[in-house]
């Protein structure tokens, strides 16, 4: 069975990498769950996919990696997705950490793109072991220097290859890069049965995002994807 991914939680209902939204997507019944992690100013692994605020909360300038945590704690990102979540704010790995299940399949990407977080692998891989979480969790990246910085602190954490534009044979790329790759995680639009295929022959499995249509979805599954990362609930719930 496809492990599908919730893409920052359930962001459909509540808003997006907050505690209401891995709720509901647990309450949904995902299997897995995807969030991205940042750097406060003070260090604190801050569960965010944007590096501003201004998409939640037009009043806050500035970057993440500006504030400390006890500042972004402070921060209002719930009111501009409904007055329900009003006084929701972002939280840190720690804290979404503690409401998953070990048996939930985690997908963390490190967001070093444009910003680049000095020792941020170091900081999750402990993080990650505090919590015993080193098995059962895939840590992604653009950012394919993270993923080796990644690699040379644990090698046995498993490594998720991100790509957003196409590029020639990027099963290639990962087999030459040094990296022990688990899986590709291409951009779906360009996803068809030859990449699958290819991916599949040089042992790496494929998990393409975002994929919010059932229709595409089905036909991903048909070319042998082994999940996705969707926004959909009857796609992640799956």
């Amino acid at each position: 069975m496809p492990l599908n991914f919730a893409h920052r939680g359930s962001l459909t209902e509540a808003p997006e990498n907050t505690l209401p939204a891995f709720q509901k997507a647990i309450e949904h019944g995902a299997k897995a769950i995807e969030l991205d992690v940042q750097l406060t100013k003070d260090n604190h692994l801050v569960v965010s996919h944007d590096h501003k605020f201004t998409r939640f909360n037009k009043n806050v300038t500035g970057l993440i990696k500006d504030y400390t945590w006890d500042e972004v704690r402070q921060i209002d990102v719930g009111s501009a997705f409904s007055e329900e979540f009003a006084g929701t704010n972002l939280p840190t790995l720690e804290d979404v950490l503690d409401i998953c299940p070990h048996h939930l399949f985690l997908n963390i990407e490190i967001k070093n793109i444009p910003v680049i977080y000095d020792g941020i692998e170091q900081r999750l891989l402990d993080t990650l072991s505090h919590y015993n979480r080193t098995e059962n969790v895939i840590v992604s990246s653009f950012d394919h220097v993270a993923l080796k910085n990644v690699q040379n602190i644990n090698p046995d954490i498993d490594l998720g290859m991100l790509f957003y534009y196409r590029m020639l044979n990027p099963w290639d790329y990962a087999a030459n890069s040094g990296l022990a790759i688990r899986s590709l995680h291409p951009n779906q639009v360009y996803v068809n049965q030859t990449f699958v295929q290819e991916s599949k022959r040089h042992g790496y499995e494929v998990y393409p995002f975002t994929v919010n249509d059932v229709n595409r979805y089905a036909e991903l599954v048909d070319f042998g994807v082994d999940g996705v990362f969707s926004n959909e609930p009857g796609v992640f719930g799956s």
